[in-house]
């Protein structure tokens, strides 16, 4: 069977239908054939015009043999292998992976900013986000005076971070606490009076 999900039975009624030299006959019992079909695979209706799809199962089922008067233009044993056209993928050459493309398009912009107050918070936001962006995917520490450098390299030397300005510090991760063995009371304690019952 070239599509199982359907079952023998629908092959067979396929197969039937094939010998059926009455032409309008054939159209009666593959337009039934197709409810049912479609009754079998109720999935199918979330499938944008199912009812196509329908139609090209049963001429692959036929081995594109079956000469019936279909509402859609019948498909082809050659259309089905034909293989699709490959994707043309943006070749994009990020320059630190870690910071990503977007990042980059936004220092673009950055270096179109005249001189000024703007200008110079949005070059604090970018180096604060580069600082996090190399953190997240990096575990060695890195300092201001490297994110600076990374900034003026991503920018060809027209972003330049004023050495006074502090970026964020990102929280070290907190040392795991140790849990302290359960000692026993000693004297008229309840752990005491537990060993006293237990060496009754």
């Amino acid at each position: 069977m070239n599509i199982s999900e359907y079952g023998r039975n629908i092959q067979k009624m396929i197969e039937h239908i094939m010998t059926v030299e009455d032409r309008e006959k054939r159209n009666q019992l593959t337009r039934a054939t197709i409810n049912v079909m479609g009754q079998l695979n109720p999935h199918l209706r979330d499938v944008n015009d199912f009812k196509h799809k329908l139609w090209d199962h049963l001429f692959i089922m036929s081995d594109f043999k079956l000469d019936v008067d279909s509402p859609y233009p019948k498909p082809s044993a050659q259309m089905l292998a034909r293989k699709p056209e490959r994707l043309a993928y943006p070749a994009n050459n990020i320059t630190f992976k870690h910071y990503g493309r977007h990042i980059e398009r936004i220092i673009e912009k950055a270096c179109e900013l005249e001189p000024g107050e703007e200008k110079t918070a949005l070059i604090r936001l970018i180096a604060n986000h580069l600082k996090k962006s190399y953190l997240a995917w990096n575990r060695d520490a890195v300092t201001d005076e490297e994110i600076a450098s990374h900034l003026s390299h991503l920018s060809n030397g027209k972003l330049e971070l004023d050495e006074n300005i502090k970026l964020i510090q990102m929280p070290e991760v907190p040392q795991k606490v140790k849990k302290k063995k359960f000692q026993g009371k000693s004297g008229n304690g309840k752990n005491q009076q537990y060993k006293g019952k237990k060496n009754q």
